[in-house]
Protein backbone atom coordinates (compact mmCIF):
# COMPACT_ATOMS: atom_id res chain seq x y z
CA UNK A 1 0.00 0.00 0.00
CA UNK A 2 3.00 2.24 0.63
CA UNK A 3 3.95 1.90 -2.85
CA UNK A 4 0.20 2.45 -4.48
CA UNK A 5 0.12 5.61 -2.28
CA UNK A 6 3.21 6.64 -3.65
CA UNK A 7 2.17 6.03 -7.61
CA UNK A 8 -1.33 7.93 -6.35
CA UNK A 9 0.96 10.95 -5.30
CA UNK A 10 2.73 11.16 -8.40
CA UNK A 11 -0.18 10.89 -10.49
CA UNK A 12 -2.50 13.20 -8.88
CA UNK A 13 0.29 15.65 -10.58
CA UNK A 14 -1.23 19.01 -12.22
CA UNK A 15 -0.45 21.80 -13.36
CA UNK A 16 -3.79 23.47 -12.24
CA UNK A 17 -3.17 24.45 -8.93
CA UNK A 18 -6.89 23.91 -7.95
CA UNK A 19 -6.86 20.37 -9.55
CA UNK A 20 -4.04 19.13 -7.39
CA UNK A 21 -5.51 20.92 -4.18
CA UNK A 22 -9.05 18.81 -3.98
CA UNK A 23 -7.75 15.87 -5.39
CA UNK A 24 -5.06 15.91 -2.57
CA UNK A 25 -7.84 16.81 -0.05
CA UNK A 26 -10.20 13.98 -0.99
CA UNK A 27 -7.27 11.44 -1.34
CA UNK A 28 -5.58 12.02 2.00
CA UNK A 29 -8.91 12.17 4.25
CA UNK A 30 -8.04 9.21 5.43
CA UNK A 31 -10.58 5.78 3.63
CA UNK A 32 -9.89 2.00 3.96
CA UNK A 33 -8.84 1.88 0.84
CA UNK A 34 -10.63 -1.49 0.57
CA UNK A 35 -10.76 -1.46 -3.38
CA UNK A 36 -6.74 -1.13 -4.00
CA UNK A 37 -6.04 -3.80 -1.19
CA UNK A 38 -8.50 -5.87 -2.53
CA UNK A 39 -6.74 -5.48 -6.20
CA UNK A 40 -3.36 -6.22 -4.34
CA UNK A 41 -4.69 -9.61 -2.09
CA UNK A 42 -6.00 -11.51 -5.11
CA UNK A 43 -2.32 -10.60 -7.13
CA UNK A 44 -0.85 -11.74 -4.19
CA UNK A 45 -2.80 -14.72 -3.82
CA UNK A 46 -2.82 -15.84 -7.40
CA UNK A 47 1.12 -15.62 -7.27
CA UNK A 48 1.49 -12.02 -9.36
CA UNK A 49 4.14 -9.23 -8.26
CA UNK A 50 5.17 -6.77 -11.08
CA UNK A 51 4.60 -3.46 -10.53
CA UNK A 52 1.54 -3.01 -12.76
CA UNK A 53 -0.29 -3.89 -9.87
CA UNK A 54 0.84 -1.20 -8.10
CA UNK A 55 -0.46 0.94 -11.14
CA UNK A 56 -3.93 -0.58 -10.96
CA UNK A 57 -4.09 0.16 -7.44
CA UNK A 58 -3.64 3.24 -7.57
CA UNK A 59 -6.34 3.18 -10.70
CA UNK A 60 -9.78 1.53 -8.85
CA UNK A 61 -9.21 4.24 -6.04
CA UNK A 62 -8.87 7.05 -8.75
CA UNK A 63 -11.85 6.13 -10.24
CA UNK A 64 -13.79 5.50 -6.06
CA UNK A 65 -12.32 9.38 -5.60
CA UNK A 66 -14.09 10.34 -8.68
CA UNK A 67 -17.63 8.87 -7.13
CA UNK A 68 -17.16 10.25 -4.15
CA UNK A 69 -16.64 13.47 -5.19
CA UNK A 70 -19.69 13.54 -7.64
CA UNK A 71 -21.68 11.60 -4.69
CA UNK A 72 -21.26 14.21 -2.06
CA UNK A 73 -22.43 16.78 -5.11
CA UNK A 74 -25.46 15.00 -6.23
CA UNK A 75 -26.06 13.99 -2.49
CA UNK A 76 -25.79 17.43 -0.86
CA UNK A 77 -23.19 16.00 1.54
CA UNK A 78 -21.43 18.08 4.47
CA UNK A 79 -19.74 15.63 6.16
CA UNK A 80 -17.39 12.59 4.85
CA UNK A 81 -14.83 11.08 7.13
CA UNK A 82 -15.12 13.08 10.05
CA UNK A 83 -14.53 16.37 7.75
CA UNK A 84 -16.09 18.18 5.09
CA UNK A 85 -16.57 17.13 2.10
CA UNK A 86 -14.46 18.44 -0.89
CA UNK A 87 -17.90 20.03 -2.93
CA UNK A 88 -18.44 21.60 1.30
CA UNK A 89 -14.68 23.09 1.11
CA UNK A 90 -14.63 24.36 -2.43
CA UNK A 91 -17.78 24.33 -3.99
CA UNK A 92 -19.57 22.08 -6.18
CA UNK A 93 -18.04 23.04 -9.67
CA UNK A 94 -14.20 22.42 -8.74
CA UNK A 95 -15.71 19.01 -7.00
CA UNK A 96 -17.33 17.72 -10.12
CA UNK A 97 -14.70 19.11 -12.43
CA UNK A 98 -11.67 17.75 -10.17
CA UNK A 99 -14.16 13.99 -10.44
CA UNK A 100 -13.99 14.54 -14.07
CA UNK A 101 -9.70 14.49 -13.72
CA UNK A 102 -9.42 12.08 -11.54
CA UNK A 103 -12.18 9.80 -13.93
CA UNK A 104 -9.61 10.73 -16.83
CA UNK A 105 -5.89 10.30 -14.84
CA UNK A 106 -7.92 6.60 -14.49
CA UNK A 107 -8.28 6.18 -17.91
CA UNK A 108 -4.77 7.36 -19.11
CA UNK A 109 -3.18 5.12 -16.49
CA UNK A 110 -4.69 1.64 -17.49
CA UNK A 111 -3.18 1.87 -20.65
CA UNK A 112 0.00 1.34 -18.74
CA UNK A 113 -1.17 -2.12 -18.37
CA UNK A 114 -1.50 -2.77 -22.18
CA UNK A 115 -4.06 -4.72 -21.65
CA UNK A 116 -7.97 -5.04 -23.73
CA UNK A 117 -9.48 -7.11 -20.94
CA UNK A 118 -7.87 -4.45 -18.17
CA UNK A 119 -9.46 -1.44 -20.08
CA UNK A 120 -12.48 -3.53 -21.01
CA UNK A 121 -13.26 -4.73 -17.41
CA UNK A 122 -13.08 -1.09 -15.93
CA UNK A 123 -14.49 0.74 -18.93
CA UNK A 124 -17.84 -1.82 -17.71
CA UNK A 125 -17.08 -0.97 -14.17
CA UNK A 126 -17.41 2.62 -14.70
CA UNK A 127 -20.47 2.59 -16.81
CA UNK A 128 -22.16 0.00 -14.40
CA UNK A 129 -21.48 2.28 -11.65
CA UNK A 130 -22.94 5.64 -13.46
CA UNK A 131 -26.00 3.57 -13.85
CA UNK A 132 -26.25 2.37 -10.86
CA UNK A 133 -26.04 6.24 -9.51
CA UNK A 134 -28.66 7.00 -12.11
CA UNK A 135 -30.95 4.42 -10.68
CA UNK A 136 -30.73 5.13 -7.09
CA UNK A 137 -31.65 8.62 -8.20
CA UNK A 138 -34.66 7.25 -9.88
CA UNK A 139 -35.61 5.63 -6.45
CA UNK A 140 -35.22 8.72 -4.27
CA UNK A 141 -37.99 8.80 -1.72
CA UNK A 142 -40.23 5.80 -3.14
CA UNK A 143 -41.21 3.92 -0.28
CA UNK A 144 -42.50 1.09 -2.69
CA UNK A 145 -38.62 0.04 -3.68
CA UNK A 146 -38.08 -3.88 -2.82
CA UNK A 147 -35.32 -5.73 -1.96
CA UNK A 148 -34.52 -6.78 -5.24
CA UNK A 149 -34.68 -3.48 -6.65
CA UNK A 150 -32.30 -2.06 -3.51
CA UNK A 151 -29.51 -4.97 -4.17
CA UNK A 152 -29.98 -3.83 -8.04
CA UNK A 153 -28.64 -0.72 -6.78
CA UNK A 154 -25.62 -1.52 -4.53
CA UNK A 155 -24.15 -4.40 -6.65
CA UNK A 156 -23.89 -1.60 -9.53
CA UNK A 157 -23.01 1.48 -7.74
CA UNK A 158 -20.68 -0.24 -4.80
CA UNK A 159 -20.18 -3.42 -5.45
CA UNK A 160 -19.38 -3.49 -9.11
CA UNK A 161 -15.66 -1.68 -7.93
CA UNK A 162 -14.67 -4.26 -5.69
CA UNK A 163 -15.71 -7.32 -8.15
CA UNK A 164 -13.63 -5.53 -10.62
CA UNK A 165 -10.50 -4.75 -8.54
CA UNK A 166 -10.22 -8.63 -7.30
CA UNK A 167 -10.97 -9.69 -11.17
CA UNK A 168 -7.97 -7.73 -11.94
CA UNK A 169 -5.90 -9.66 -10.18
CA UNK A 170 -6.88 -12.66 -11.59
CA UNK A 171 -6.31 -10.76 -15.47
CA UNK A 172 -3.09 -9.96 -14.38
CA UNK A 173 -1.97 -13.33 -13.02
CA UNK A 174 -3.69 -14.71 -16.30
CA UNK A 175 -5.82 -17.34 -14.24
CA UNK A 176 -8.24 -19.42 -16.29
CA UNK A 177 -11.98 -18.67 -16.24
CA UNK A 178 -12.57 -20.18 -12.97
CA UNK A 179 -10.32 -18.88 -10.50
CA UNK A 180 -11.57 -15.11 -12.47
CA UNK A 181 -15.11 -15.94 -11.29
CA UNK A 182 -14.34 -16.97 -7.91
CA UNK A 183 -12.38 -13.48 -7.51
CA UNK A 184 -15.10 -11.52 -9.04
CA UNK A 185 -17.27 -13.62 -6.93
CA UNK A 186 -15.41 -12.46 -4.10
CA UNK A 187 -15.07 -8.93 -4.48
CA UNK A 188 -19.01 -8.77 -4.99
CA UNK A 189 -20.02 -10.59 -2.64
CA UNK A 190 -17.37 -8.71 0.31
CA UNK A 191 -18.59 -4.81 -2.14
CA UNK A 192 -22.21 -5.70 -0.98
CA UNK A 193 -21.85 -7.13 2.44
CA UNK A 194 -19.78 -3.83 2.80
CA UNK A 195 -22.80 -1.29 1.40
CA UNK A 196 -25.42 -3.49 3.49
CA UNK A 197 -23.32 -2.67 6.71
CA UNK A 198 -23.06 1.10 5.76
CA UNK A 199 -26.40 0.88 5.82
CA UNK A 200 -27.33 -0.74 8.88
CA UNK A 201 -24.51 1.95 10.57
CA UNK A 202 -27.03 5.02 9.44
CA UNK A 203 -29.31 3.89 11.97
CA UNK A 204 -26.92 1.42 14.46
CA UNK A 205 -24.25 3.68 15.14
CA UNK A 206 -22.57 7.08 16.48
CA UNK A 207 -21.43 10.04 14.10
CA UNK A 208 -18.16 10.68 15.31
CA UNK A 209 -17.11 6.88 14.65
CA UNK A 210 -18.65 6.70 11.21
CA UNK A 211 -17.30 10.45 9.83
CA UNK A 212 -21.16 11.18 9.05
CA UNK A 213 -24.54 11.94 10.19
CA UNK A 214 -26.93 9.64 11.68
CA UNK A 215 -29.59 9.79 9.71
CA UNK A 216 -28.08 11.26 6.51
CA UNK A 217 -29.73 8.41 3.76
CA UNK A 218 -33.26 8.83 5.05
CA UNK A 219 -32.69 12.78 4.58
CA UNK A 220 -31.20 12.28 1.44
CA UNK A 221 -34.27 9.75 0.62
CA UNK A 222 -31.91 6.61 -0.42
CA UNK A 223 -34.42 3.50 0.71
CA UNK A 224 -32.15 1.34 2.29
CA UNK A 225 -32.37 -2.67 3.27
CA UNK A 226 -33.19 -1.65 7.35
CA UNK A 227 -35.58 0.58 5.85
CA UNK A 228 -37.30 -1.52 3.32
CA UNK A 229 -37.53 -4.86 6.04
CA UNK A 230 -39.25 -2.58 8.70
CA UNK A 231 -42.02 -1.83 6.34
CA UNK A 232 -42.09 -5.42 5.66
CA UNK A 233 -42.35 -6.75 9.34
CA UNK A 234 -43.79 -3.55 10.92
CA UNK A 235 -47.56 -3.16 12.03
CA UNK A 236 -49.61 -0.57 9.84
CA UNK A 237 -48.94 2.49 12.20
CA UNK A 238 -45.08 2.05 12.00
CA UNK A 239 -45.15 1.39 8.25
CA UNK A 240 -47.36 4.73 7.69
CA UNK A 241 -44.40 6.51 9.68
CA UNK A 242 -41.53 4.94 7.72
CA UNK A 243 -43.11 5.65 4.35
CA UNK A 244 -44.13 9.06 5.36
CA UNK A 245 -40.88 10.07 6.26
CA UNK A 246 -39.22 8.37 3.11
CA UNK A 247 -41.40 9.53 1.14
CA UNK A 248 -41.24 13.66 2.66
CA UNK A 249 -37.11 12.98 3.23
CA UNK A 250 -37.96 14.60 6.71
CA UNK A 251 -35.90 13.79 9.88
CA UNK A 252 -37.59 15.59 12.66
CA UNK A 253 -39.53 11.64 13.13
CA UNK A 254 -35.60 10.06 13.11
CA UNK A 255 -35.72 8.49 16.47
CA UNK A 256 -38.87 6.76 15.93
CA UNK A 257 -37.84 5.33 12.52
CA UNK A 258 -34.55 4.14 14.57
CA UNK A 259 -36.89 2.94 17.03
CA UNK A 260 -39.08 0.65 14.54
CA UNK A 261 -36.32 -0.57 12.59
CA UNK A 262 -35.02 -2.09 16.15
CA UNK A 263 -38.85 -3.25 17.57
CA UNK A 264 -39.74 -4.89 14.11
CA UNK A 265 -36.00 -6.98 13.83
CA UNK A 266 -35.23 -4.98 10.74
CA UNK A 267 -31.95 -4.21 12.03
CA UNK A 268 -31.21 -7.34 13.18
CA UNK A 269 -32.03 -9.23 9.78
CA UNK A 270 -30.60 -6.69 7.77
CA UNK A 271 -27.07 -7.81 9.54
CA UNK A 272 -28.44 -11.17 8.42
CA UNK A 273 -28.30 -10.42 4.87
CA UNK A 274 -24.78 -9.06 5.07
CA UNK A 275 -23.69 -12.07 6.89
CA UNK A 276 -24.91 -14.15 4.28
CA UNK A 277 -23.07 -12.29 1.67
CA UNK A 278 -19.68 -12.32 3.68
CA UNK A 279 -20.07 -16.19 3.40
CA UNK A 280 -20.62 -15.89 0.21
CA UNK A 281 -17.07 -13.89 -0.27
CA UNK A 282 -15.24 -16.68 1.92
CA UNK A 283 -16.84 -19.13 -0.22
CA UNK A 284 -15.44 -17.76 -3.09
CA UNK A 285 -11.70 -17.14 -1.67
CA UNK A 286 -11.53 -20.75 -0.49
CA UNK A 287 -11.35 -21.84 -4.19
CA UNK A 288 -8.15 -19.68 -4.36
CA UNK A 289 -5.00 -21.17 -3.56
CA UNK A 290 -4.24 -21.62 0.06
CA UNK A 291 -1.69 -18.78 1.18
CA UNK A 292 -1.40 -15.65 3.21
CA UNK A 293 -3.17 -13.71 1.00
CA UNK A 294 -6.08 -15.67 0.45
CA UNK A 295 -6.26 -16.44 4.29
CA UNK A 296 -6.23 -12.78 4.16
CA UNK A 297 -9.11 -12.09 1.93
CA UNK A 298 -11.17 -14.65 4.41
CA UNK A 299 -10.42 -12.80 7.43
CA UNK A 300 -11.17 -9.19 5.57
CA UNK A 301 -14.70 -10.79 5.04
CA UNK A 302 -15.16 -12.37 8.53
CA UNK A 303 -13.94 -8.72 10.04
CA UNK A 304 -16.79 -6.70 7.96
CA UNK A 305 -19.47 -7.74 10.06
CA UNK A 306 -17.70 -5.98 13.22
CA UNK A 307 -17.16 -2.72 11.59
CA UNK A 308 -18.59 0.33 13.30
CA UNK A 309 -17.53 2.90 10.84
Amino acid sequence: MAQVDGVIAERLASSVPLVAQVAHYIITAGGKRLRPVLLLLTCGALGYQTDQRFNLAAVVEFIHTATLLHDDVVDESTLRRGRPTANENFGNPASVLVGDFLYSRAFQMMLDANSMRVMQTLAEATNVIAEGEVLQLMNMHDASLNEEGYLRVIRSKTAKLFEASARLGAILAGSNAHVEHACASYGQALGTAFQVIDDVLDYDGQAAEMGKNIGDDLREGKVTLPLILAMQRGNSTQREIVRETIESGCVDRLQDIVDIIRETGALAATRQAASAEAQRAIDAALQLPDNLYSKAMVTLASQLLDRRA
